[in-house]
């Protein structure tokens, strides 16, 4: 049986990578990409669907076959601290609405995002091992929090085959940020290249976990394709890319840009990155499934000034 995969969220910065991915992986036509609107640009089979509204939602999944939903529909940190209420029943009623439609048309896998934002004061700030105990203080963190508990739920009670993934701040070239906590790390990038002195809101030695887009998608695929009985988590597994300060990834940069400037200016994305791990341990995601990285620090500031530079080059002809 062939997969037939449902994307939503789909123009977001992960989904735009990741549908493109699975769309090279298991064909243009057994990969349905979902989003509020098509973007201009995109390539493949399109559905229009608001994961809040559960007919459509199961109408969708019915119409294509449905095999396996990655859901990535969700309001991230920064933008959900602006609507703290609705954030919360945004993610967490798309969420349920996705779990409970997948139960009942008896999907073979469901993929949900975490995200770093479930840990909390409690967890440790270095090398946060899996297991810790999440006390997050953001609306997001608390909606991936509760939404790892529902996974988990899902899996024990019903056997649905629900696997999960915290991502640190994600990086990439190939589609613009979302409204998060670390996205002065992907804006950085761009500053550079056009030659124009960069603002960033946090602190010059705020440390945060970070992943290369590239390995963030394979993750999510790996994850994925992993056999069922090596998935012996079933809230969500850490993974880690390569961790870094502002001041760091700057001093990357001006490697390659030596007249390159930054000034600090934090503001209330600040008071997130400080509840937030400097690290994360993924020893459990090594163990159970073989996860690597491939991208840090360098490896990633030169690809992504490089693949910049030529987007920008290119709009520019």
């Amino acid at each position: 049986m062939h997969n037939s995969i449902l994307v939503t969220g789909a123009n977001g910065q992960l989904g735009t990578v990741l549908t493109a991915v699975l769309q090279d992986k298991y064909g243009q036509e057994n990969v349905v990409a979902s989003d509020l609107r098509p973007a201009p640009s995109f390539v493949g089979r399109f559905e229009t669907l608001d994961v809040t509204d559960v007919d459509r939602l199961t109408t969708v999944i019915r119409q294509h076959n449905i095999t396996e939903v990655y859901h990535l529909a969700a309001i991230l940190s920064a933008n959900g601290e602006k609507n703290p209420l609705g954030s919360w029943d945004l993610n967490m009623k798309t969420w349920l609405n996705v779990l409970e439609v997948a139960r009942q048309e008896k999907v073979n896998k469901v993929f949900y995002p975490s995200s770093i934002a479930v840990f909390g004061a409690s967890a440790a700030k270095a090398n946060t091992p899996n297991n810790s105990f999440l006390d997050p203080l953001t609306a997001y963190g608390i909606s991936k929090a509760a939404g790892e508990n529902w996974a988990n739920y899902y899996f024990q009670k019903y056997g649905l085959d629900v696997r999960s993934l915290r991502y640190p701040g994600i990086i990439g070239h190939q589609s613009n940020p979302g409204g998060g906590t670390t996205d002065y790390a992907v804006d950085i990038f761009h500053y550079a290249v056009k030659k124009e002195p960069f603002t960033c809101f946090l602190k010059e030695n705020t440390a945060l976990p970070m992943i290369f887009m590239d390995d963030a998608v394979r993750a999510t695929v790996e994850l994925m394709d992993a056999p069922k009985e090596n998935i012996r988590i079933r809230t969500s597994y850490n993974i880690a890319g390569t961790s870094f300060t502002p001041a760091e990834v700057t001093s990357a940069i001006q490697n390659i840009y030596p007249d390159f400037k930054v000034t600090y200016s934090p503001d209330s994305r600040q008071e997130i990155a400080d509840n937030w791990p400097d690290s994360i341990s993924d020893a459990e995601a090594r163990k159970d499934w073989a996860w690597k990285p491939v991208y840090l620090l360098q490896k990633m500031t030169e690809t992504m000034l490089e693949k910049l530079k030529e987007k920008y080059i290119s709009q520019a002809v």
